[in-house]
């Protein structure tokens, strides 16, 4: 879309890439968690301030998106411990006792992935989102 800032053209292609990946991407004022096995709910509030995007499986939230301009992507692992934060953070609607499992930080056209429970969690390129069906096994 013409007059868009970078980072709304970069949430465009998340959006677009989530949607791709089986995700039904929603605003946070109207949230349908039966919606699909999947629901990415955009700009949803924690206790450090709304995530770009809070993942949800089967009606629970597993994972965050910390969503940056296409200008980032060389220093995109910059914002680990933004993501992190938000992983961390109570979600308000919800109660969240544990982490996050799942954490992304993108910017359209690069991807990088953690899984919290990995031996020694860090941030890898990813090619594409993971599927609802795949992060709920």
């Amino acid at each position: 879309m013409a007059n868009q800032t970078p980072e709304q053209t970069s949430r465009d292609a998340i959006d677009a890439q989530l949607e791709k990946a089986g995700w039904v991407v929603q605003d946070k004022k109207r949230i349908d968690f039966s919606a699909g096995l999947g629901v990415a709910v955009r700009e949803y509030q924690t206790e450090v301030g709304p995530a770009d995007y809070v993942l949800f499986v089967n009606k629970q939230p597993v994972g965050v998106i910390e969503a940056k301009p296409d200008t980032w992507g060389e220093k995109i692992t910059t914002v680990e411990d933004q993501s992190s934060g938000y992983a961390n953070a109570a979600l308000k609607w919800i109660t969240n006792r544990q982490p996050l499992r799942f954490v992304y930080e993108s910017t359209g056209v690069i991807t990088r992935f953690t899984d919290g429970l990995d031996p020694f969690p860090r941030s890898r390129e990813a090619f594409n989102f993971h599927q609802p069906a795949t992060l709920a096994k």
